[in-house]
């Protein structure tokens, strides 16, 4: 058995062998140790190799899924070594082989999948200085392929696309920005070899060539896809039917979005690695995990084709007033039958899956009278496509029990009356019931042996159990079969020959049952065409419906998308912020056209202005995935890339500090944004010294007003950045509003036209704890340095115009009515009306207004 195991493990080298021994997974050697240290289990020996114990580990075979969905976190593959030959007539070992191998990337199992989340398998090929990459999803079969240039593009697709395994030319060097979760399987360089994969991709798709998915020959990309197939050919070892198009993914389909920028914008993941608080996590209030996932991919991948994005918005419009509940409650119950049919094509699926069909099928005639109503458009499209298929889900209802087990393995999987050789073979087996109470009966009143009775168990079969006290009381024609504590076990002729029948039987049964059920696995494949476009339809409904439920719950509004440059927001809310406060949101509106094409942003820290900035870029991918925005009224020009520079930290691993980063983020936006991308750049410059930072900031505004002429949005806390709009018109200043009443500072949270007039950066770190001396010493240090400023002459660089003198406060021979007001209210103790009334009286006074 040993020599056996060596040769299969020889084959598979570097990946843990899981070899079939009766119920268990077992792993011997290197495999057994490394396993026992990955799943927390017994490490044990048995027998004897080169004068040493063999190490060994296993796993039930019925439970191994959990230990495989742990070493697949752990970026481990796993080959499947089953027992394909009968022991009953084997000399020796039963023959096995490897049926698979499992790999983080090719898993296809519902256990060991996330059921809202992609598990990309991606293909990376160089060809000089463009690069291409193929993904595919084995579980649903979408395979798709892009291309580009530059390790910035790729670094923003990676990130686009988080795979789970990543092939790579074992010659080319490893690709930087990785996911900390996803694996590298190093690939011989000819896998990479465009013209074979061209000829191998036509191969599987049994086409002339690849023109009819828009391709026309041979590229990075196409190398990419041949090495993607190869590798799942390899490791899954059976056909790929579900595989049925290359979709081919260009860059100016589609809103740009670097790895930064979409870090920073947390769209299916914060800041801090988590998926709550984020724009999925809003948005995604879809009933199946199909929607889900489609969701996820269109949010990851904006449009810019206003054709399917109007179309995604009349079926929004369509369905939100009362549309969207019937509907979604018609989708509730239907399963993931995208993953289901892969499993079919991989003859994987397992006894629920095809339940899960097959209930899915049931439900369609409900869905068809939601959509009844739906004559025109892409309601009516999808409906057309979600069509009841009464041939299919008859011949499963046929097939099938209600509830079947969880494997084909134990039987009871096809329901009576599909198969007549089936049911007489259970009825046989069956009859056994009835025929041992009646032996039972008849051999206690002839032994007189009240003790006696009849049982059976898979390692001794049939037996006549007899207490050990009246033991001796058994007849001579009961064969003593097996000794126990407390109880004889024995055997007769009538009972042996009983069970010679009645096991044949149910073996027989057993083996017909498989059969029938790899039948209707192999007739389920001529359906993968309908099955694959009903999901694809179905997922579509339901991502369409959760959409048109978020505008109707939370009162979004339909965008306009047209060719006039610009973005014009009125009253914009931000999404995510908006869902997760408890206070109310601040709305703020935005005007960006060709005469003002920036918007320098000051104000206090926690005022507002990363919130701000974040709400126009979610908003803007937001109305580019067909999506309505929350806000008044909306208006998007055309976009092509969104670039956000937010926030700060360190590469350590990559030896980058937090400028450095700043820096290398700044530098990728002024070498690739165009007149109509928008820029988001908060608070450029702040990782140096006064001085250097202030000089960068300004260049970098005034490239971008100059030169590049995005849409930009500029944080600063650099007052002398105000001055920018004098040199450059289509600038303009604008602030987060906050008010100071004694040590206190309120943050209104309001975009208000002009530059701030101070930063409140001690009362911003008084509300955060910080001694009252240092607060006291910082003030001190303070009036120095603004006095030291007064006397010193404004930077050349500059050149702005003095500012004028402010205007005296006006001064009261006695106490406004609006002083004496506030002066009676006790900061520490205000009921939430009084607050909104100070506020509205503090502003009044400050503006020297009445109230």
């Amino acid at each position: 058995m040993m020599q056996q195991y060596l040769r299969i493990k020889a084959e598979h080298p570097d990946t843990l062998l899981f070899y079939r021994m009766g119920d268990f997974y077992e792993l011997f050697y290197d495999d057994a140790r490394q396993a026992a240290q990955l799943l927390d289990i017994t490490l044990t020996q048995r027998g004897e190799s080169a004068g040493a114990p063999i190490p060994m580990a296993g796993v039930p075979a019925h439970s191994h899924e959990g230990y495989l969905a742990r070493l697949l976190k752990h970026g481990q593959s796993v080959a499947i070594c089953e027992q394909i030959g009968d022991p009953a007539a084997s000399k020796g070992p039963v023959e096995r082989q490897v049926v698979r191998v499992i790999t983080p990337g090719t898993v296809t199992d519902e256990a060991l999948l996330e059921a809202r989340k992609r598990n990309l398998l991606i293909a990376l090929n160089w060809q000089g200085d463009t690069w291409g990459i193929a993904a595919l999803e084995l579980a649903s079969g979408q395979f798709s392929i892009s291309e580009g240039s530059g390790p910035e593009a790729l670094g923003a697709e990676l990130e686009r696309l988080r795979p789970v395994e990543l092939l790579v030319d074992e010659t080319a060097p490893r690709p930087n920005g990785l996911p900390e979760d996803c694996g590298v399987t190093p690939r011989p360089p000819w896998h990479f070899d465009s013209d074979a994969a061209l000829r191998n991709l036509i191969e599987h798709f049994k086409t002339k060539d690849l023109q009819g998915f828009g391709v026309p020959g041979p590229s990075a990309g196409v190398g990419a896809a041949g090495a993607v197939l190869q590798y799942v050919v390899e490791t899954q070892r059976a056909a790929l039917p579900h595989i049925r198009s290359l979709q081919v993914e260009r860059f100016d389909e589609a809103i740009s979005i670097d790895a930064a920028s979409r870090r920073n914008l947390e769209l299916e993941q914060n800041l801090q690695g988590h998926h709550s608080h984020t724009l999925a996590g809003v948005l995604d209030v879809t009933v199946t995990a199909m929607g889900s996932r489609l969701l996820r991919r269109w949010i990851h991948r904006p449009l810019r084709d206003r054709a399917v994005l109007s179309a995604r918005q009349t079926v929004i419009s369509e369905l939100r007033p009362n549309g969207h509940s019937p509907l979604r409650d018609a989708l509730r119950p239907l399963a993931d039958i995208e993953r289901i049919s892969a499993r079919i094509a991989m003859a994987t699926a397992r006894p629920r899956d095809l339940t899960g069909l097959r209930n899915t099928l049931r439900g369609l005639p409900d869905l068809a009278s939601v959509l009844a109503d739906y004559s025109m458009g892409r309601l009516a499209e999808l409906a057309q496509s979600a069509a009841p298929q009464p041939t299919l889900c008859t011949t499963l209802e046929q097939a099938l029990v209600e509830e079947p087990p969880v494997v084909i393995r134990d039987g009871g999987v096809i329901a009576s009356g599909y198969d007549e050789t089936l049911d007489e073979l259970r009825t046989l087996a069956q009859g056994a019931d009835q025929f041992l109470t009646d032996l039972e009966q008849r051999e206690r009143e002839q032994t007189g042996i009240s003790s006696l009775r009849v049982g059976f168990n898979r390692v001794h079969g049939y037996y006549i159990e007899i207490n050990r006290s009246q033991s001796d009381q058994a007849p001579d024609r009961y064969t003593r079969r097996q000794t126990l504590k407390s109880s004889e076990r024995y055997i007769t002729p009538e009972l042996k020959e009983f069970e010679d029948k009645v096991l044949s039987a149910r073996e027989r049964a057993l083996a017909r049952e498989k059969q029938l059920y790899e039948a209707l696995i192999q007739s389920l494949t001529k359906h993968l065409d309908p099955l694959l476009t009903l999901s694809s339809a179905l997922a579509e409904l339901d991502t369409l419906a959760a959409l048109a439920e978020r505008a109707e719950t939370l009162q979004y509004v339909c965008p306009v998308l047209d060719d006039q440059p610009g973005i014009h927001i009125e009253a914009g809310r931000h999404p995510v912020v908006e869902h997760h406060t408890e206070t109310p949101f601040v709305p703020n509106s935005i005007a960006l056209d060709d005469p003002h094409r920036m918007l320098i942003i000051t104000g206090p820290n926690m005022g507002g202005k990363s919130t701000y900035m974040r709400q126009i870029a979610l908003l803007t991918l937001m109305a580019h995935i067909g999506s309505h925005v929350p806000a008044t009224s909306a208006r998007f020009g055309p976009i092509d890339r969104i670039f956000t520079r937010i926030g700060a930290s360190d590469d350590l691993a990559g030896g980058r500090s937090t400028f450095m980063v700043e820096m290398t983020e700044t530098a990728n936006i002024l070498n690739n944004a165009t007149p109509q991308s928008l820029v988001l750049l908060d608070e450029i410059g702040r990782g140096t010294s006064t001085f250097d930072g202030l000089a960068l900031a300004w260049a970098t505004a005034a490239s971008l007003c100059r030169d590049i002429k995005a849409f930009t949005l500029f944080a600063t806390h650099y007052f002398e950045m105000t001055a920018l709009p004098e040199q450059f018109p289509t600038a303009s200043n604008c602030h987060l509003e906050a008010v100071e009443h004694g040590e206190h500072i309120v943050f209104l949270h309001a975009v208000r036209e002009g530059p701030a007039s101070k930063s409140y950066g001690l009362q911003v770190a008084a509300l955060a704890g910080v001694p009252r001396d240092v607060l006291n010493a910082a003030q001190h240090k303070l009036e120095d340095l603004e006095k030291q400023g007064a006397e010193k002459p404004q930077l050349s660089l500059f050149s702005p115009e003095p500012a004028p003198e402010p205007a005296p406060a006006p001064t009261a021979t006695e106490p406004s009515p609006i002083t004496e007001k506030l002066n009676e209210l006790d900061p520490d103790n205000l009921t939430p009306k009084q607050a909104q009334d100070a506020l509205y009286a503090l502003k009044a006074l400050l503006n020297n207004k009445p109230y």
